[in-house]
């Protein structure tokens, strides 16, 4: 698409071992709903809005996924 700009990388979830990266980018030219955008180590992606991605981040932080996850990761 003519005139376009780039996904603007913001971070890098990097895991352990050989496992992929998934990298979380925002697409200034997506509507709202769709501007955050997260690609796995396979290529997939999902989008979201930056709400959603906000509401994601505070259930992380007040431990939603707490009991999927290993008490310690080394």
């Amino acid at each position: 698409m003519p005139g376009r700009k780039p996904l603007e990388h913001v971070f890098t979830f990097c895991g352990e071992g050989d496992r992929g990266c998934p990298d979380l980018f925002l697409d200034h030219d997506a509507d709202e709903a769709r501007r955050v955008v997260i690609v796995d180590d396979h290529g997939a992606r999902i989008q979201m809005s930056l709400a959603q991605l906000h509401a994601l981040v505070s259930d992380v932080k007040d431990g939603a996924l707490d009991r999927i996850l290993p008490a310690e990761v080394s």
